[in-house]
């Protein structure tokens, strides 16, 4: 497997991953603009838009655009997150310049009928109020924006109601304008693909797009704090956040190791000690996520209001066991866990795409494989152990509660008696 990259005179990047013996390939453009680069004002314009995307272009209306690739087989789609928009699209290798075709005439192209957009908006309110009806969703909303208060990070990303409905016309082609210039783009694509005639085919798609000059997205500073909700549902959610590296952070590998022999899998301590042996919930996990410049270790369960106490306190307990007696075994297991997915979600050239296309937003560069490898394997038990004191001791920490909690402790409580 081979990886290629290209920079266009006007900043767009280009980046290709050509995958023996497949027939199919993924093929998108990533936006380096998301939730935390919209002004308090904007909040939810960077989804809205990425719905508008799909709802017409100069040349296509919104139906041919689902035509022009489900007639060939394929399959078109985005998402928006904290730092990028993505639009994407899986096809046959013989299709590729088709859905390039179409991502870039979406994105370079999009007319924005008023029309279209009080239909999407509708859409996007639904999609709201199905949020808020999912607690297992809306309680890690609120966990972000406890963790990092009055700041674009810790905004959700579909954002409040009353913005969704006074977004304009001119609301998204003013997003677009500051933050969809060609520096802000990276291509990339993964399976059976050809590099030269993608590049070929960029530079006459994008290569005379002018530049813009972007915002800067404003740092973040995890704060921490608590939110209860006290609503009549058959369980209750407990999410609980720590401060953690973002993804430039040396210590990454070690937050994500931590995370895995945390509550990673079955065997994890706390999937051990809270389901296996006490029955005290269906779903219990830990999982280390980051950004460019700050990440959150996040441990979530659901469980009866009358049995939440126990399960916090029991969390709390395993935290603070973890700085003290995390063993050789269960580091090699962790390892071995992340070295497996990251390996196996790779054999799809859609996970390739995607890899690609976060490193290069990340390093600008593509590392090889067996670089990251040799980085997880470098974690060591004395390492993890010393991450397992600070998030115990002194890492700053946000709390969520949803559900029947009226018995639950307070984020306070629960810390009390952290080490020094």
């Amino acid at each position: 497997m081979s990886v290629q990259t290209h920079t266009l005179s006007n900043g767009f990047r280009i980046v290709t991953e050509k995958m023996p013996g497949l027939q199919s390939a993924s093929i998108g453009i990533w936006v380096t603009a998301g939730g935390r680069d919209e002004r308090i004002e904007q909040n939810g314009i960077a989804h809205f838009l990425e719905h508008m995307a799909f709802k017409g272009t100069k040349t296509r209306s919104a139906l041919q655009i689902a035509e022009a690739i489900e007639d060939v087989g394929g399959y078109i789609n985005a998402y928006t997150s904290r730092e990028v928009t993505a639009y994407y699209a899986r096809v046959l290798g013989a299709d590729v310049p088709l859905a390039l075709d179409v991502i870039s005439d979406i994105l370079l192209n999009p007319v924005f009928d008023e029309d279209e957009i009080e239909v999407e908006r509708g859409v996007i309110l639904q999609e709201i109020g199905h949020a808020l009806d999912t607690p297992d969703d809306v309680i890690f909303d609120w966990l972000q924006d406890e963790a990092y208060p009055d700041q674009p990070i810790g905004r959700t990303i579909l954002g409040p109601e009353e913005r969704v409905r006074s977004f304009s016309r001119e609301d998204l082609r003013r997003f677009v304008s500051e933050h969809y210039g060609p520096a802000q783009m990276i291509l990339s694509a993964a399976g059976d693909v050809d590099h030269d005639a993608i590049v070929r085919a960029a530079e006459g798609l994008f290569g005379e797009l002018e530049g813009t000059v972007a915002d800067i997205a404003l740092g973040a500073k995890f704060h921490g704090g608590e939110r209860r909700v006290s609503k009549s549902l058959e369980q209750a959610h407990f999410a609980l956040a720590f401060e953690g590296p973002g993804y430039c952070d040396d210590e990454i590998y070690t937050a994500q190791v931590y995370s895995v022999a945390l509550g990673g899998g079955m065997s994890s301590r706390l999937f051990q000690e809270v389901r296996e042996k006490r029955g005290l919930c269906y779903t219990i996990f830990a999982q280390t996520g980051a950004h460019s410049d700050t990440g959150m270790t996040t441990i979530y369960a659901g469980t009866s209001g009358e049995q939440l106490p126990e399960l916090a306190n029991l969390t709390m307990t395993e935290l603070a066991r973890a700085a003290d007696d995390m063993s050789d075994a269960e580091i090699s297991r962790a390892t071995a866990q992340m070295k497996a997915d990251m390996l196996m979600g790779l054999e799809s050239p859609s996970s390739r795409a995607e890899r690609l296309a976060r490193l290069m937003q990340i390093w600008n560069r593509i590392p090889a494989l067996e670089e990251t490898v040799a980085q997880i394997d470098a974690v060591t038990t004395a390492g993890v152990m010393d991450f397992a004191a600070h998030l115990a001791g002194q890492a700053p920490a946000a709390l969520a509660l949803y559900g029947p909690i009226d018995t639950a402790p307070t984020l306070s409580d629960m810390l009390v008696g952290r080490a020094a």
